[in-house]
């Protein structure tokens, strides 16, 4: 009888443990796997000129007249990475590197380069991130990893384009991915450096913590616990160790935070921490009634003119 209870109490621990690594494995597979239809530029476009109709007369005509370019560069890892770009018809000393989302790609967020490009005369690329639209990558790096590959656009933005003056200017997880940046070395070639930050998170850990329960109704212990040990097994970082937070505490180039205080995605309480964090050199605006990534859309006009002031302004 007892050993009978033994071996069904063994058998009761052995499934909750593979069940509990399960769901673990299922959710780092989840968020952190390619999105299947990155390679689909057709319906990339399509919702871009959905959510912004007004963008498709720029983009034909910048295609038109062969403005609009696609590059290729192998990175450090040996993997062939893709961006977008145009250079400013009168030529510039300034750029505009311009992140995108998770699971998004370059081409969605044509209308935060169109604004650089006409209004302010910046020459943009726009990176295909690690994993994403035509960039190769197995596993998503929620910024991380990204970070390091973003450097190395840096530098080559600063010859392609013969920049001096930089801006990196990313949304969502390209807000986290500028945030990881801002606490790196800069390469050489970068003389002069901004960054603008819309609604990225505090770390990845914080991230995850708010989707399990809001997305799954799961408790962070044991799923995000075990999930974080498994992407370190698996890719060589933790969620606690992906922190913008942290990144932030090292950087002394100005920086302009943007949240709507209505984000459910990327919990608008992020923005005081990342801000909080940041020793100097930072401005701040919390746009109301605005969802995830729509401080634009909601806004455009004084999107605009607030990140125009901060690049203007003398620090």
């Amino acid at each position: 009888m007892k050993r009978g209870l033994k071996i069904g109490c063994l058998t009761v621990v052995i499934l909750s443990v593979l069940i509990t690594y399960g769901i673990s494995s299922y959710l780092i597979n989840f968020a952190l796997s390619p999105d299947s239809d990155k390679l689909n530029e057709k319906a990339h476009y399509s919702e871009l000129f959905d959510n912004f109709p007004d963008m498709k007369p720029w983009v034909d005509s910048l295609k038109t007249h062969g403005a609009l370019k696609d590059t290729f560069v192998i990175m450090s890892t040996g993997e062939r990475h893709h961006a977008i770009y145009a250079a400013y018809p009168q030529g510039s000393r300034h750029t505009a590197v311009i992140l995108h989302g998770w699971k998004d790609n370059a081409i969605k967020f044509l209308n935060i380069a169109r604004f650089y490009y006409q209004q302010f005369g910046y020459n943009v690329l726009l990176p295909d991130l690690h994993a994403h639209g035509q960039s190769e990558g197995e596993t998503i790096g929620m910024g991380w990893n990204e970070r390091k590959d973003v450097l190395q656009w840096l530098d080559i933005a600063t010859q392609m384009f013969h920049s001096d003056s930089l801006v990196v200017h990313g949304v969502s997880m390209g807000g986290a991915t500028t945030m990881n940046i801002s606490g790196e070395k800069m390469p050489a070639s970068v003389k002069d450096i901004k960054f603008v930050e819309d609604c990225g998170y505090t770390s990845v850990w914080d991230e995850f913590d708010e989707r399990i329960w809001e997305d799954y109704s799961l408790p962070k212990f044991p799923f995000l616990y075990l999930a974080s040990t498994i992407c370190k097994i698996r890719n060589g970082w933790s969620f606690g160790e992906a922190s913008p937070v942290k990144q932030l505490e090292k950087c002394h180039y100005p920086m302009l935070f943007i949240h709507g205080d209505s984000d459910l995605f990327v919990p608008s309480w992020m923005i005081d921490a990342v801000y909080k964090a940041k020793p100097d050199k930072k401005e701040i605006w919390i746009t109301k009634g605005a969802d995830h990534n729509q401080s634009y859309s909601k806004y455009p006009k004084e999107y605009v003119a607030k990140v125009r002031e901060f690049l203007n302004k003398k620090w």
